[in-house]
């Protein structure tokens, strides 16, 4: 099924009514990128997203992190700290109008402290 976003569908199919990949689900909006702050809910993670603020008074740069909850389809083995993408829905709860279409891969480095 083509979301209309360059996505790969995963590997694992499920019968999850709001997957987007093998349900009805239909994305819109917003596409964001964060990290898995919490799985301890059925079928859903939050997720965290940290951004820099302008302070005009001082010239300077703040940090703030918003937490977005979303959908977690069946066929996407999600944990804690995972990069994921998360794309806008129709509203699937009073919270939760996001869903998961993608894990991104993180190029990580060995920045040792050296």
């Amino acid at each position: 099924m083509a979301l209309g976003l360059n996505v790969p569908e995963p590997e694992e199919t499920c019968s999850d009514e709001d997957c987007p990949f093998h349900g009805t689900l239909s994305v819109r909006g917003q596409i964001l990128e964060g990290e898995v702050a919490s799985t301890d809910m059925e079928k859903t993670v939050v997720v965290e997203r940290e951004y820099d603020v302008t302070v005009p008074k001082y010239d300077r740069q703040m940090k703030r992190r918003s937490r977005v909850p979303a959908h977690a389809p069946e066929c996407l083995a999600l944990e804690v700290g995972d990069t994921v993408r998360i794309a806008e829905t129709r509203p699937l709860s009073k919270t939760k109008s996001h869903v998961v279409v993608e894990t991104v891969a993180d190029d990580v480095t060995d920045g040792g402290d050296n």
